[in-house]
């Protein structure tokens, strides 16, 4: 591949003076080595990804660890802490372990039910910090997907008080089912179809307990994910326990609902159907539920890094670089490798975070602020990005943008430059500007049902209104071509995801990690240097969130 055209020393090398406008290209002309963004990344990934590091789970010696790596490195680069009291780079996120030791099967006040085993028919837990939580006799009652989307114009909680009850609600969003690109957002996944979505709307609706129906097609993954993982879950400690959630949470498999909606003379496929409907009205199933959970729980804190470079004429308007440090820690009663060392997931991500934050440190001041934020606990619910989300350094509201580096590209320089969520906002104006300088394209994710976008830290700044960019190589290698690319991805999630094989190699080609980083680089650097505020695309469930913020940034 040639070297690439770029834009103009002034700004690759960060001068001071404000950068252009996404549509402006009218700066002079340099080269720079597009495989050569930092050439330190290398080492950041083996280090984090080590066998000392342990997995880098919370609360652990890789914690320690991963916490004193990056300390070290935030502080040799002159990066400010976020911590100035005590002078590092921590904001202690506060988390609750919740381990269920006993779950009873789902009986029914009907007897033709019989019941739900367990694992089996169905999956259930307490969200309560509760140690006993018993729902009895709880009315049950279909609310097609739980949605209430005021700008799609869709509320399947109108007039239904589900006080007491338990809903049952289907997977995924209305545009999956439809096909059609004018309901939601089509195939691709909304925030509304993100079960997590499902679960807060039943507890603001007031519901005692919600059941999402799984299908495989829609959820984007097997019954033995929810049924075959580890029952423990984490969420942030709370003062309220979490008591202002549902008792139970949980789901249920496609048979199960069969079952469920024959009592009523339906079945699941014409529930389904029936749901898709605009005059769908909540469909009450005669039947009354209960479940009980017993959970041991134990309090823990685990950091988020954060390092920042102010900035230097508007410092409270700020870019942000996020990625996760956590994986899986270890798994110590295996009898072979007990380490998930985590490499692509997410080391890869977090040396891009370092890498960036010591390249934007060697160069002059920006106007605005940036911050390198990386996050704790993603691995056991995007945890430390929420807490952040919710106790942010700077007002999101003065939030220009940010980038999320989650899983990046080992197998060489690509082509193609895939945003997860693409459409959603005008930072991929940005990246299209840059990508073109590479001779290369920005891409669409190749299945958008999966909501892939609602699944990693950005999702809870963008909650918040921050307009975040999602995007990272993709498979059209440029020497072996497309097929070489899918069969890597494809192998990596057969084989490492989530596994002890998700281990560096030092064979790995990261050359379009290089290609990549100049791109975050390269965005936030405009971005850092200019007045430009990006919003999200019309339409976008995240737009009236950032225009309800748009005073604090006259």
């Amino acid at each position: 591949m040639k070297k690439l055209s770029v834009l103009a020393a002034s700004m690759l090398v960060i001068a001071c003076s404000p950068a252009s406008e996404p549509e402006s290209t009218t700066s002079p002309q340099v080269d720079v080595d597009p495989y050569s963004f930092n050439e330190n990344y290398r080492d950041y990934l083996a280090t984090l990804s080590s066998d000392e590091f342990e997995g880098r789970a919370p609360a652990s010696k890789g914690e320690q660890l991963t916490v004193a790596f990056v300390e070290e490195k935030f502080r040799s680069w002159g990066l400010k802490p976020y911590n100035q009291e005590e002078n590092n780079y921590q904001q202690q996120v506060p988390l609750v372990k919740m381990t269920p030791y006993s779950v009873s099967n789902m009986t029914f006040s009907n007897n033709d039910l019989g019941e739900f085993a367990y694992k089996q028919d169905m999956m259930a837990w307490s969200p309560r910090v509760q140690e006993s939580v018993e729902l009895a006799d709880s009315e049950m009652v279909f609310a097609g997907y739980g949605i209430v989307a005021p700008e799609y114009g869709w509320n399947d909680y109108e007039g239904l008080d589900v006080e007491g009850k338990t809903v049952v609600v289907l997977v995924n969003d209305p545009g999956y089912d439809s096909g059609d690109p004018e309901v939601f957002n089509g195939k691709a996944m909304t925030y509304y179809g993100r079960w997590t979505y499902k679960f807060e709307e039943a507890s603001r609706q007031g519901a005692a307990g919600i059941i999402v129906v799984h299908e495989t097609g829609p959820a984007g993954y097997g019954w033995g994910v929810i049924a075959g993982g580890s029952p423990v879950r984490f969420d942030l400690a709370r003062e309220n326990k979490n008591m202002d959630r549902t008792e139970i949470e949980g789901w249920i498999t496609t048979e199960a609902a069969d079952k469920l909606f024959a009592r009523v003379g339906s079945s699941y496929a014409e529930m389904r159907e029936r749901a898709q409907q605009a005059d769908f009205a909540p469909v009450p199933l005669e039947t009354a539920m209960s479940v009980s959970v017993q959970t041991d729980f134990e309090y823990l804190d685990s950091p988020n890094l954060i390092g920042y470079i102010e900035g230097k004429t508007n410092p409270e308007e700020h870019v942000i670089y996020m990625a996760h440090w956590d994986h899986m820690g270890m798994n110590p009663i295996a009898s072979d490798d007990q380490i998930y060392n985590g490499a692509q997931d997410n080391a890869s991500g977090t040396a891009g975070v370092m890498a960036i934050a010591e390249f934007f440190a060697s160069q002059p001041q920006p106007n605005r602020s940036v911050l390198f934020i990386l996050v704790t606990a993603e691995e056991r619910g995007l945890l430390g990005s929420q807490w952040y989300a919710n106790n942010p350094m700077l007002p999101l509201g003065k939030a220009v943008a940010g980038v999320n580096m989650d899983v990046l590209n080992v197998y060489g320089p690509m082509r193609d430059m895939v945003v997860v969520g693409h459409g959603n906002s005008e930072l991929e104006e940005y990246l299209a500007k840059y990508v073109e300088q590479q001779d290369r394209y920005v891409a669409p994710e190749p299945t958008p049902e999966a909501g892939s976008f609602y699944r990693s830290d950005h999702f809870n700044l963008a909650k918040k209104g921050v307009p975040m960019l999602y995007a990272k190589g993709g498979n059209d290698h440029v020497e072996h071509g497309e097929a070489y690319g899918k069969e890597k991805r494809a192998e990596y999630v057969q084989i490492a995801y989530h596994k002890p094989a998700d281990e560096y190699d030092p064979e790995w080609d990261l050359r379009g990690i290089q290609q990549d980083l100049w791109l975050y680089y390269w965005i936030g650097d405009e971005l850092a240097n200019s007045d430009a505020w990006p919003n999200w695309y019309a339409g976008n469930e995240f737009r009236a969130i950032r225009d309800e913020t748009a005073s604090e940034r006259q």
